[in-house]
């Protein structure tokens, strides 16, 4: 299995768990749960959701080959799904970006910062749906499948919801997020329960000349890998509900083994690339 299309890994992984995280953070704080001075708090720990999203999209410009031809990937705006796709992502660091450092200047008025925030919100949704259209390609049978949507979209949750859950308890207002690893847990069973099916359904997919099954040697292992990080993963999330004097460094660990788990899934996603017909 090779690792050739890594910048496109990194920059889907890291965008979905930004942005999932930033949706369940807005959602707490246009539901009033934060005051003030505890909003300053969070709003500092929020830099490292920017942090991800730069480098993001640092690696997606080496896909290709020359950061210099960046902007041509915008000339089919609103006919092709990646020039949207770069548009609502840089759209949503720019809204987002903004609305964060307004909140950390404490300029502009609440109301205009909350507009600005469900905008943002709205933007980063779009975001990841233009996303997921990249990959919908008729020609292209392994990608075109309701598993495709079905990971992204749980990758946004999973690593939103333990990234929103590590920053919460870094500014020490963990006490917020009591449903996060529910929501956190649900979806990382619904991860495991689709990577199996999906598994299953790749001997169904074949042409003339070859098979979904045979694209990736040591698929199956490689597949088990993953789950059981994902398992590493929900077991040191409920480690830190249980002990608060570790809870940093449980949830910090958890979520660097996430991104390890998500990249290894989202790099097998791209190794069964095939084309239908010869």
């Amino acid at each position: 299995m090779g690792w050739h299309e890594l910048p496109l890994v990194i920059f889907t992984v890291l965008t979905q768990c930004a942005v999932g995280a930033f949706i369940l953070l807005g959602a707490l704080i246009l539901m009033g749960r934060l005051e003030s001075t505890s909003l300053r708090r969070l709003n500092r720990q929020m830099l490292f959701i920017w942090v991800l999203m730069g480098l993001a999209f640092a690696a997606s410009t080496l896909h290709l080959g020359t950061p210099l031809r960046a902007p041509n990937a915008l000339l089919r705006l609103g006919g092709s799904w990646l020039s949207n796709e770069i548009f609502l992502g840089s759209l949503f660091f720019a809204l987002g970006g903004f609305f964060w450092l307004l909140t950390l200047l404490g300029m502009g008025k609440p109301l205009l910062r909350r507009i600005l925030l469900g905008i943002a919100m709205l933007v980063g949704v779009a975001f990841v749906f233009a996303t997921i259209r990249v990959y919908m390609i008729p020609t292209v049978p392994t990608w075109d499948t309701p598993y495709t949507p079905i990971a992204f979209l749980l990758t946004s949750v999973i690593g939103g919801a333990l990234l929103a859950h590590l920053l919460l308890n870094v500014s020490g207002q963990g006490q917020l997020a009591r449903l996060l690893p529910w929501l956190g847990g649900l979806a990382i069973a619904l991860a495991l329960g689709t990577s199996v099916a999906q598994a299953m359904s790749l001997a169904s997919i074949q042409t003339a000349i070859q098979s979904a099954a045979d694209l990736v040697p040591h698929f199956q292992g490689l597949l088990l890998i993953r789950m059981t990080l994902l398992a590493t993963v929900l077991a040191l999330w409920l480690f830190a509900l249980r002990n608060v004097r570790h809870q940093p460094l449980a949830l910090g660990a958890s979520f660097a083994l996430l991104l390890v788990a998500e990249m290894l899934g989202r790099n097998l996603f791209y190794n069964l690339h095939m084309t239908a017909g010869l």
